[in-house]
């Protein structure tokens, strides 16, 4: 907002009263006014993060890490992200459960991912079931809980409909919403990348670390917001899909700055999963991705994959700009 200086402010406050006075509303009657145009964007986005508490990465303290995290989200102006938990990983030899804490005392949500992380595809549907029981029953009393469940990996099971359908038909029955992700570009691997680079004594380009991140992830949620007009004719809310990495505290910020300039608004968790699409329940042959993916594929729409969740090509981004190899 432009401010007056107090020298300036008088002959402003005489003049706006000399305008008051010599108008006439007959003299503008006979003009017409054209009603002026509001366009707001229809590119809506919200944050997640998966496997919270997660183990330690390239380079934070576990415990360092949330901190910085909760704050990148304040600067970014996430208001109200969402955190999967596993509280399987949660121990009274840490200060796990506090950090988990923290976020939902920061104005974040919590959900389940499992307690222990399985795999649906390696395991029976019995066993993932009774593993997201126990992890419900460490999140349901507490602040910011909401019934939401992520499958980890997003796997849904794979090729096994029999399994798949077990588990959707358990979520229902614990009265847990399979929440959605469709913008992804395996974070996870960037940082493993990290971590190896780091134990390794190689030297990184963090400015190149941080625009890799960053300019993964909105090249992702293009991708994914072009690939769900093709597939559903609109644009549902884009839910990102990140982890609760050393990258995401020190990035996360800068992530937030350029999706707005790129159009994007950032809304919440909870608005993100009142969209239709949350409620959709893709009948594909192998059940494993985004939703927009399995939804694009239920539907026989091409070009479905982001090219930087391809290990190779994203193995070979990262050697080349960040470890400039």
């Amino acid at each position: 907002m432009l401010a007056l200086s107090p020298r300036l402010l008088l002959p402003a406050v005489l003049l706006a009263i000399l305008l008051v006075a010599l108008w006439r509303p007959e003299a503008v009657s006979k003009v017409a006014v054209e009603p002026v145009a509001l366009t707001q964007s229809d590119k809506r986005i919200a944050f997640s993060f998966d496997d919270a508490p997660r183990g330690k990465g390239a380079f934070l303290e576990p415990d360092e890490r949330p901190r910085l995290l909760i704050e990148a989200l304040e600067t970014g102006e996430i208001k109200q992200a969402v955190f999967f938990v596993n509280p399987g990983r949660i121990t009274a030899y840490d200060n796990d459960a506090a950090d988990i804490a923290a976020y939902a005392a920061a104005g974040h949500l919590l959900a389940n991912h499992t307690a222990h992380h399985l795999k649906l595809s390696a395991v029976t549907a019995d066993k993932f079931l009774a593993d997201i029981d126990a992890a419900e029953v460490w999140l349901k009393d507490r602040p910011n809980h909401r019934p939401w469940f992520r499958f980890p990996f997003l796997d849904e099971g794979r090729k096994n409909k029999v399994k798949r359908d077990a588990v959707r038909a358990g979520l229902k029955k614990r009265g847990l919403m399979n929440a959605y992700v469709t913008v992804d570009a395996s974070d996870w691997y960037m940082e493993e990348q990290a971590i190896a680079a780091a134990e390794a004594g190689q030297i990184m380009d963090w400015n190149a670390l941080r625009d890799l991140y960053v300019e993964s992830y909105v090249q992702s949620a293009r991708f994914s917001d072009d690939l769900a007009r093709r597939t559903l004719g609109r644009a549902p809310v884009q839910m990102i899909l990140l982890h609760e990495t050393d990258l995401a505290a020190m990035f996360v910020d800068d992530l937030a700055a350029a999706l707005k300039a790129d159009g994007w608004t950032i809304v919440t968790a909870d608005e993100a999963y009142r969209d239709p699409i949350a409620y959709m329940e893709p009948d594909v042959d192998f059940a494993d991705g985004t939703r927009t993916q399995m939804l694009a594929a239920e539907r026989d729409i091409g070009k479905r994959w982001y090219q930087r969740n391809d290990q190779k090509v994203a193995k070979k981004l990262f050697a080349e700009r960040v470890l400039h190899d």
